[in-house]
């Protein structure tokens, strides 16, 4: 057998290429449609942000039900059935511009979300069957995620320049629809053992397992707390930005001028993952990690609500999008795997996931009302108070050996 095809049978190589290919497509498409709901749809701040929340409320009450799915009856099978609603929701959203039809595709597309969050790296972490490894792989593919999406945004936002964003948007779900029989064809799933009977009794046995492990653990417990915190605010500034940006003289073509930043904000990332890897398994980096993420996003959040003009807001941009983001996403993954055990894993990760929604909805909903009631530019300062918060509670409610 060739080298080659030995490595692509590996199943880090797998997971790696899925995870640039989905990051991609995701991206890609999402730089296009931030573009398409503001200029094509004519949505309003509060209602980018409401969107948001109608998406979080969905997802977080299919979160755990998706993630014990995931536990009982296979991970590959959850990534499969994600992909086919992944896709559907990126086709059908280029398909409409009125608000309620936007806001149900978006209410799929997180449905979508909740089969995949958790089911990926419980995935990996049963195939690699080394956990000394998986910290590593972990940040690896969040560097993989940073390039595809890198390449995503130029290829996508390429393409929605030569055509409408309708169409390109369309393009981009119908490949997310066949990447899904990738992972069908090429996730091998050998380690995992399913549930061939009792699927119910079981079912509730894994999330009670999973809630207890969770009640019990101080770190976990501050991981959640963080997460509910900085995705409310993070989700929210992905949806006002490119409005304040557009309000502060974007060029006229702002998909190429969004994809420009779209990329650098990417390379940013990837080298902040780059610093942060070879220290990533001392216990001590991944609180330390978190709050500075936290701090540099909330200096960035500031910066951009008091913006003089979109150069200056593009920058801001890149320490929200280029630092905050990627680091906080990527350490609260590698801070509960390393804190749960295999049997409850999809699920336990499916608590984080629902803590994300959470935020989304109850911070995302409050940054609705301030960007509805007062402007734009408090709501940013508002998802800036939200990270300056984090970085006080992750420090008290962390062990004093790991801070």
């Amino acid at each position: 057998m060739s080298p080659g095809r030995v490595s692509d049978r590996d199943p880090v190589t797998v997971f790696v290429r899925w995870t640039w290919c989905r990051a991609f497509l995701h991206r890609g498409w999402w730089l296009v449609a931030s573009v398409y709901l503001v200029v094509d749809a004519h949505l309003s701040a509060a209602q980018l942000v409401l969107i948001g929340v109608a998406q979080g409320l969905v997802a977080f009450g299919f979160e755990v039900p998706a993630g014990v799915v995931a536990d009982t009856v296979s991970r590959k099978w959850s990534l499969v059935l994600s992909h086919l609603l992944m896709g559907s929701a990126m086709l059908a959203t280029g398909l409409v511009t009125g608000f309620w039809l936007v806001v149900a595709t978006q209410m799929l597309w997180g449905l979508a979300w909740t089969f995949a969050s958790g089911a990926d790296v419980a995935w990996i972490t049963d195939e690699l069957d080394d956990p000394a490894r998986v910290s590593g792989v972990l940040v690896r593919a969040g560097r993989a995620q940073l390039t595809g999406a890198a390449a995503g945004m130029v290829s996508v936002g390429a393409l929605a320049s030569l055509m409408n964003r309708s169409t390109a948007m369309v393009l981009a779900g119908s490949a997310m629809l066949a990447l899904g029989a990738y992972v069908g064809c090429r996730f091998r799933e050998g380690r995992f053992v399913p549930t061939r009977t009792g699927r119910w009794s079981a079912s509730w046995r894994i999330a009670a397992r999973g809630v207890a492990l969770v009640r019990c653990s101080r770190v976990l417990l501050v991981v959640f707390a963080g997460t509910f915190l900085v995705n409310g605010a993070e989700d929210a500034f992905g949806r006002l930005y490119p409005r304040r940006l557009v309000e502060l003289g974007f060029p006229a073509d702002p998909v190429t001028w969004f994809t420009v930043l779209g990329v650098l904000t990417l390379l940013v990332g990837a080298v902040a993952l780059r610093l942060v890897e070879p220290r990533i398994d001392d216990v001590r980096t991944a609180p330390r990690g978190y709050v500075v993420a936290c701090a540099v996003g909330a200096l960035g959040l500031v910066g951009l609500a008091s913006s003089p003009g979109y150069v200056h807001g593009g920058v801001a941009v890149l320490f929200v999008a280029g630092v905050a983001v990627p680091l906080t996403r990527v350490i609260a993954t590698i801070w509960l795997n390393r804190e749960t055990s295999g049997d409850v894993r999809a699920t336990v990760h499916s608590f984080l996931a629902q803590a994300e929604y959470a935020g989304e909805v109850v911070c995302g909903g409050a940054v609705a009302l301030v960007a509805a009631s007062i402007g734009l530019r408090p709501a940013l300062v508002g998802c800036a108070v939200l990270l300056v918060a984090t970085t006080v509670l992750v420090p008290m409610g962390t062990p004093a050996g790991q801070r």
